[in-house]
């Protein structure tokens, strides 16, 4: 098959086109504005489309917002599946500019199922997040769980869920897995590939850049949840796991042309301080640690029913392990 992939340079993206190429012989294309991908990451994915020699490595420096250039690239290439990861992610920032997440993850995201629709493309992979959920009672959330988004970021996701959904009830060739992510962390195995954003604001990156003094300290923000040490609690993953599972999403498109979603967690989380003591352990630096107040948008405690994706997809976790979690991220900060 012929995958376009959006946001291929980026984090989660890059991870995904890294087992694309070395475990099938799929053609990929990547569209990448470069806003938080790198060309040193695109540089990496060359190399290894070239070692592997499995299937053929292509880039357009696109953004999804020019709609003509998006048509002209669907116009030139023959997709069988988009995979799309480009969006915006920072939920304190989709607090205080909710606009520019509703045109990018949204109206971009709808104009794009709108392209696959016009030039046949039947299999769409949608990079959600655990986000549409909200503040819910239950724990953990499963896939039936009603969606109740506290923040823009979680709502700009969901109703580009729900233009899918609308999309594939009008055209019953299309179909579509949406993949909920709960907290992505870590880097490539082998060191080759992470997460490059120098400003990001997940926890167990920045944690792992105070510990090699690339930050001064570490804020926590909200101390007074409730939860056993009042800090929030979350589901976090290894970036290769998550991959792995767009892998076996794109499987099952093929397979059975069926439409679903799916959480994609471990089923059980670790508190912020549970994470900051567990890097400081792995670094062996007792970094700063600072309490500041709560973030808009931020749920106390979010974790994973995954009982659907192991069972449907056949997905199986290797690395559900806190410490090499952060042990992955600790290594890649070292080299960037």
């Amino acid at each position: 098959m012929h995958i376009l992939v959006t946001g291929g340079a980026g984090y989660i993206g890059s991870h995904v086109v890294k087992q694309l190429l070395e475990e099938t012989s799929h053609d990929v294309t990547i569209i990448d504005n470069l806003s938080t991908g790198h060309q040193a990451t695109l540089d990496t994915l060359e190399h290894i489309a070239h070692t592997s020699k499995n299937g053929d490595l292509r880039f357009y420096h696109s953004d999804l917002s020019n709609f003509a250039e998006v048509e002209k690239i669907f116009l030139a290439n023959r997709f069988d599946a988009v995979m799309h990861f480009a969006a915006s992610i920072v939920v304190p920032e989709s607090v205080v500019n909710p606009l520019k997440y509703y045109m990018n993850n949204t109206v971009n995201t709808t104009n794009l199922i709108r392209v696959c629709n016009e030039y046949g493309v039947k299999k769409f992979i949608f990079s959600s997040t655990a986000a549409v959920y909200g503040e819910s009672d239950i724990v953990p959330v499963n896939e039936m769980t009603p969606t109740l988004p506290i923040n823009p970021y979680g709502m700009s996701k969901l109703m580009s869920e729900r233009v899918l959904q609308d999309t594939a009830d009008a055209n019953p060739t299309f179909h579509f897995v949406i993949l909920r992510y709960f907290n992505v962390a870590g880097a490539d195995i082998h060191n080759r590939i992470g997460q490059s954003f120098p400003n990001a604001t997940h926890l167990i990156k920045v944690a792992a850049q105070t510990a090699l003094a690339q930050r001064e300290k570490i804020s926590v923000f909200g101390t007074d949840y409730d939860t056993p040490d009042g800090t929030c609690i979350r589901d976090y993953i290894h970036v290769d796991d998550l991959a792995s599972a767009h892998l076996r999403a794109l499987e099952y498109l093929s397979e059975r042309n069926r439409s679903d979603i799916f959480n994609c967690g471990y089923g059980h989380g670790f508190s912020v301080y549970e994470v900051i003591e567990t890097m400081k352990k792995i670094s062996t630096i007792d970094f700063t640690v600072e309490t500041s107040p709560r973030r808009s948008g931020d749920p106390a405690l979010l974790i994973s029913d995954n009982t659907k994706i192991k069972n449907t997809l056949g997905w199986v976790p290797r690395y559900d392990d806190l410490a090499l979690i952060c042990k992955t991220a600790l290594d890649w900060e070292k080299n960037v």
